[in-house]
């Protein structure tokens, strides 16, 4: 693993000698960016002891509440640890002045191991597996998500932003709209722009499903923890350009009942010593090590779909006829299913895990990919045989599309104790039960309308 010098920001303060501050942060289990604005004396020190958060930033739920059951709060009295910087992510913020700058960083115990709660930890444990037997995994991130008006509905409800060109606001669903790009144009080219000051690979972008809908594809990197790190800056961009628009952009899964939901889709190939692709072949069916990926990514679905979906809003994807996987599957090319092997030339063989919500953690879901890969080769597990057709009308083992029922496979998954660590399986189901607990204690308004004048 690479780390991060002083001369980093050396280098940055000669290209960018107007900066006088830097928002120095890190993603919770949400992905909430929690951290601080530091002066540059300050954030020298990160470079050296570094900044002190206390651990309990790793058992907030998503309202910022710290879920005590995790021992991570009064138990250890809010202890604090040291953050260090991430390699690649001092970058200027162009939506900002040009005094602030941005670096992201990763919590360690004050001796200096890994903290067992950063999600950044829980994927190198995995990548560990992988480089000492001298294969590298080579992923790339694709992520959708909404621009939405800052005025809501009368009823409190996201809505589409009126259109830049035409000034309408659009309800209808168009796939791959080249009108909508126009119309969207000079939005995505300053999240383009921004991108590329950040050192951001965001390769393509396209219309999706929705009224100001899109994906973004990043670019395939031999560097999985640097992957994971710029997709979530990428979405810092989006959200940040998009405010400096006039709107909103968000990565809810489903804010709308009747339109398309957005995931976060993620693909991978594994690499030898020799820099071969493992993959590679001309008949899918005839690879052993493909197969046997495909056998532990199957089989570990159901458990880890606590990690893809970690919020109630996070099931409203899963609907039948809707390019969101209903069971534990996998085909050549089919996009219903949850693990799809794209079109490619035989020396790009790659993966496809189409399971994730874009709520979810991309170290996380990185993570558990690849560590069902890992597991499928290491243990010579064979798949089921691929599905064809309509998706939805294939049979095969259901995917828990409830939100309890999710946490509680999760929590006793054996795989995730072992690919993950015990300790990171408890916190992390802890967290989310804990959400689960106070969601489910709330009255909504639909449930009165619907119920107390009938009952």
């Amino acid at each position: 693993m690479i780390n991060s010098t002083p001369q980093e920001l050396a280098h940055f303060l000669v290209k960018y000698p107007k900066t006088r501050f830097i928002d120095v942060f890190l993603n919770d289990l949400n992905t909430v960016e929690r951290g601080k604005r530091l002066d540059l004396a300050s954030a020298a020190a990160v470079y050296g002891p570094g900044m002190l958060l206390p651990g309990s930033m790793f058992a907030l739920d998503v309202l910022g509440g710290t879920v005590q059951a995790t021992g991570l709060g009064f138990d250890e009295g809010d202890a604090d640890r040291p953050c260090r910087p991430l390699p690649y992510s001092l970058v200027p913020v162009p939506w900002l002045n040009d005094d602030v700058a941005q670096l992201q960083v990763s919590m360690y115990e004050p001796d200096g191991r890994p903290f067992f709660a950063d999600p950044r930890h829980v994927l190198v444990k995995v990548l560990d597996r992988f480089h000492r037997l001298n294969l590298t995994p080579v992923i790339a991130l694709e992520y959708e998500f909404y621009f939405i008006d800052r005025e809501r509905t009368a009823q409190g409800m996201p809505q589409p932003p009126p259109l830049p060109l035409t000034g309408r606001r659009e309800y209808r669903t168009q796939i791959n709209s080249m009108t909508d790009l126009n119309e969207f144009s000079a939005v995505l080219a300053q999240i383009d722009a921004v991108c590329r000051q950040q050192n951001i690979p965001a390769t393509t972008a396209l219309a999706e499903y929705g009224p100001g809908q899109f994906e973004v594809n990043l670019a395939h990197q031999a560097d999985a923890l640097r992957a994971c790190d710029e997709a979530l800056r990428f979405k810092r961009v989006v959200r940040s350009v998009a405010r400096a628009q006039g709107w909103d952009a968000t990565f809810l899964p489903k804010p709308y009942r009747d339109m398309a939901g957005s995931g976060l889709h993620v693909h991978a190939s594994i690499l030898d010593a020799a820099g071969r692709n493992i993959f590679e072949c001309d008949d899918n069916l005839q690879n052993l090590e493909l197969r046997h990926a495909l056998g532990g990514l199957v089989a570990t679905l159901s458990e880890g779909m606590a990690l893809c979906a970690p919020g109630p809003n996070s099931f409203r994807r899963f609907q039948s006829q809707s390019y969101v996987p209903m069971i534990a599957s996998w085909s050549v090319n089919n996009r219903g299913s949850a693990i799809r092997i794209p079109v490619s030339d035989a020396k790009n063989r790659r993966i496809e895990h189409r399971l994730a919500g874009a709520d979810a953690n991309p170290y996380l879901v990185a993570a558990w990919m690849l560590a069902g890969i890992y597991h499928g080769i290491s243990h010579s597990l064979t798949p089921p045989p691929p599905i064809s057709g309509n998706a939805y009308e294939m049979q095969g083992p259901a995917l828990p599309t409830h939100w309890a029922t999710a946490i509680e496979k999760f929590s006793a998954s054996e795989f995730g104790g072992v690919y993950l660590g015990k300790p990171f399986q408890n916190l992390y189901s802890t967290v989310k039960q804990s959400e689960l607990n106070e969601f489910n204690s709330y009255v909504t308004p639909l449930e009165i309308e619907w119920y107390m004048g009938a009952i």
